[in-house]
């Protein structure tokens, strides 16, 4: 059995092992990160052997740690990182390479279209009806999207989203409030069979998920990092966050958004931000906490999600794709039937 495991931001860390009456045999760890003492590597081994095929990420790292010498040092991974790679051995997880991967970017579209392509196209890929996508939105009207289970009259002012012009719409994922002004973020979303981030766990996926668009920020010249659970950041502040929803026919939603040239007065206005949640950003205003990608890369826009289609074709060969007629047509249906609903908007009042 083989495992994979890219550590966002760091090494690549790869298993080899077998399974015998149930337990790990023959195990072998490889990879391009750095390791001190050399000899830790056979520590590393021996910890993992004889383990069982049910052991979980924390149960492999604390072995691997508890047989780790004095001063050992990891650099670009972690024992979890290699427990990761174990499980994505055990249920035989493919990598990215193993897809074929398409990549649209499409006419803009308003909010609820955006929101109900996202459902749709995640259905498909879920159902095998379409191959696994990156999408780049474009919309044609300012919104405030909500997360699934935040309550409208917590999240959103009334006052202030009319007098700036913000529809209030609701997402399938969970997360918090993202305000979409025209050409003032970058979002996109990837569609994905739920093999793909297999052996890892809930919180590990969305840095797996987003490890592309830290090195296409990183090629930019951000030195961009993941902050748990699903926050892209810089050393300047969070730049963007991220979700996921996971549908029952195992497709797969992972979306983010990321400021590009944020209105940090128009967000306090609009959005009803809490100090409590500010004070566990370490900042102290909302303008603060919204990093803007143009102040850091001096490039436009379209320059950015040029350079982010460029790193995710040139890391998993993607190709250009398109969005159906049919499924056009059948968001639209969605829109109209959950997605432009009052009962849907305040689901969560």
């Amino acid at each position: 059995m083989h495992g994979e495991y890219k550590v966002p931001g760091g090494k690549l860390v790869v298993v080899d092992l077998e399974e015998r009456d149930g337990r790990i045999a023959d195990f072998r760890l490889a990879g391009d990160f750095f390791l001190e003492p050399d000899d830790a590597l056979v520590d590393i081994n021996a910890a993992v052997e004889g383990l069982p095929v049910e052991a979980d990420v924390t149960t492999i790292a604390g072995a691997i740690r508890a047989a780790l010498p004095d001063g050992a040092q990891l650099l670009g991974f972690s024992p979890e990182a290699v427990g990761t790679a174990v499980r994505r051995a055990l249920v035989t997880a493919p990598g990215w390479r193993d897809f074929d991967w398409e990549v649209v970017h499409e006419r803009p579209v308003s909010p609820r279209m955006n929101l109900a392509l996202d459902e749709v196209l995640t259905t498909r890929v879920g159902d095998g009806r379409r191959r696994p996508t990156l999408r780049v939105w474009e919309w044609n009207e300012s919104a405030v999207v909500i997360g699934s289970f935040q309550s409208l009259r917590n999240e959103v002012d009334p006052e202030g989203a009319a007098k700036h012009g913000f529809d209030v719409v609701r997402r399938i994922s969970g997360g918090g409030a993202m305000l979409m002004a025209a050409n003032s973020i970058v979002t996109y979303s990837l569609y994905v069979p739920a093999s793909l981030v297999a052996g890892l766990t809930f919180a590990d996926s969305y840095a797996f998920l987003d490890d592309w668009v830290l090195q296409a920020l990183r090629s930019m010249g951000i030195e961009a990092t993941y902050q748990p659970l699903n926050d892209i950041a810089s050393p300047q502040g969070k730049i963007g966050g991220a979700a996921q929803k996971r549908l029952a026919n195992g497709g797969v939603l992972h979306h983010a958004t990321l400021s590009y040239d944020m209105d940090g007065e128009v967000m306090t206005e609009v959005l009803r931000i809490g100090r409590e949640k500010l004070s566990d950003k370490g900042t102290t205003s909302a303008a603060k906490r919204v990093d803007p990608l143009r102040r850091q890369t001096g490039l436009s826009r379209e320059a950015v999600i040029e350079r982010f289609i460029d790193t995710f074709t040139t890391l998993y060969g993607a190709v250009p794709g398109e969005i159906s007629a049919d499924e056009y047509a059948e968001a639209e249906a969605l829109v109209e039937s959950k997605f432009a609903t009052d009962a849907w908007l305040t689901r969560v009042p």
